[in-house]
């Protein structure tokens, strides 16, 4: 039997998934029907699987399988005026969050800094992970200051929303004042949470948000999956 080169299957796979032959969250055959399909041996089969893994078109789950894992690449903006859900409301798809935890604990220096508080001083945190269309895209945690925002994760369980729970305390509008942002390699837990290779990027973003007068109001501090989120920056605009 003629040997089929590892190359080979890579490209017939990725072409079946560009096809839409294969769709995010499908999985792919056994290994023993793969090897039957493409007429290779298993370690070319396994070659080819790892480097499309690497490339963020699949997901190997160990004792479940080899799932399809290349949905559009997201586009972000990041502007002045920075929302989660308008910045992705009009690329087709369906974005929920996932509160992992959350509580109150005394303001780590960098975000007593980001925030100008006290040395002592309380904040609430909440730690959440972002999905599209059911994939995880992001997670991270947002901190507010107990003593400015009385019950915050109270009152964010029941508005949905940072835009809406700031509107409970009278804040009508706010603004992004710093944002900080680089690229490395995933490490094992972010690699798990987002359910990618963990030979593939993040976008680390740190981000200050304030008032229109510019009082803080918030310190995030949220990892991305590179290979599934573009951002752009805007231009300063009102």
């Amino acid at each position: 039997m003629t040997t089929i080169d590892w190359t080979y299957v890579r490209d017939a796979i990725a072409q079946d998934i560009a096809a839409g032959h294969l769709q995010p969250g499908d999985q792919i055959g056994t290994e023993p029907e793969l090897v039957k399909q493409y007429g290779t041996g298993r370690h070319s089969l396994r070659r080819a699987i790892a480097a499309l893994a690497k490339q963020g078109m699949l997901r190997v789950e160990q004792g479940r399988g080899t799932f399809v894992s290349a949905p559009k690449m997201l586009h972000y903006e990041l502007g002045k005026r920075t929302r989660l859900r308008q910045n992705l409301a009009s690329q087709t798809i369906d974005i929920s969050r996932e509160l992992l935890r959350s509580g109150i604990i005394t303001a780590p220096e960098r975000v007593r800094e980001a925030l100008g508080l006290a040395t002592d001083a309380k904040v609430y945190f909440a730690h959440r992970l972002t999905l599209a269309d059911g994939l995880p895209i992001a997670f991270g945690t947002i901190f507010h200051a107990v003593d400015r925002f009385p019950a915050f994760l109270d009152r964010r369980a029941v508005f949905g929303s940072i835009t809406e729970t700031y509107r409970s305390y009278g804040i009508a509008d706010y603004i992004r004042a710093e944002t900080s942002f680089h690229s490395r390699q995933a490490d094992q837990q972010e690699a798990r949470l987002l359910q990618q290779h963990p030979d593939l990027s993040v976008t680390i973003i740190r981000a200050v948000d304030a008032l229109p007068d510019g009082t803080p109001i918030s310190f995030s501090d949220v990892v991305w999956a590179a290979s599934r989120v573009r951002f752009s920056v805007a231009g300063n605009q009102a």
